[in-house]
């Protein structure tokens, strides 16, 4: 057992049984040229959070905590895209539509795909979800469940929504969350900051928070 120092209080972290769960670090959401780029977002802001990303995902591989990646997106023929999602935003070019790097958080496609600075190991499970929520419509909980995990180290874009969703979910469902704050990222500071807040509020209702820097100092060394 280690302890972490974070917000609202210490975490107990037992690396035998946690997990980083790294959150739809993909192209189209963190390159230029990405389809949040096409939507005028800044997505320098997404991309501060690689190289602390990429510090804690080599120290947990170090430390051989198990590791799972997750990308949002769909089917190819885009049965399981509900209509309200696909018309929300009335976007002049969505989901499904050709973009700049394929088609849009369409399964297989080049922007759909996780940035190269984070790509996954073999044997590093890869979660495509539908949905914002990463155990929505997917076997997260069961892989979980069946390799003994019950705390989430969180990672990934963006915080205000597939990371708080997920944080959500997965307090639901028993898992003890530590959000790493340097590591989660948001096209918008002020939602970066919200987002923050809501989890670790209130005595931790969702989860705990805190920097990268003191995750990797509690991190076991192999």
């Amino acid at each position: 057992m280690s302890v972490i120092e974070a917000e609202p209080y210490d975490f107990e972290l037992s690396p035998s049984r946690a997990a980083m769960l790294i959150i739809d670090m993909q192209r189209d959401f963190l390159e230029p040229g990405g389809f949040g780029d096409a939507l005028g977002n800044d997505v320098t802001l997404l991309r501060k959070t690689i190289a602390p990303t990429r510090r804690l995902l080599d120290a947990a591989r170090r430390a051989g905590l198990t590791i799972i990646h997750t990308r949002e997106g769909h089917r190819a023929d885009l049965a399981d895209l509900p209509p309200a999602k696909k018309a929300r935003g009335r976007f002049a070019t969505g989901i499904g539509d050709a973009g700049p790097m394929g088609r849009i958080l369409v399964r297989g496609e080049p922007g759909h795909d996780i940035i190269p600075e984070l790509y996954p190991l073999r044997g590093e499970p890869v979660i495509d979800k539908p949905g914002k929520g990463a155990f929505h419509a997917t076997d997260l909980d069961a892989i979980l469940k069946n390799l003994g995990i019950a705390q989430l180290i969180v990672c990934g874009v963006t915080t205000e929504v597939c990371v708080n969703t997920s944080v959500r979910e997965a307090n639901d469902r028993g898992y003890d969350c530590l959000v790493v704050s340097d590591c989660v990222g948001s096209y918008f500071p002020e939602f970066q900051e919200m987002g923050l807040r809501m989890i670790k509020a209130q005595g931790g209702i969702f989860g705990w928070v805190a920097p990268s820097e003191a995750v990797i100092a509690a991190l076991p060394s192999t």
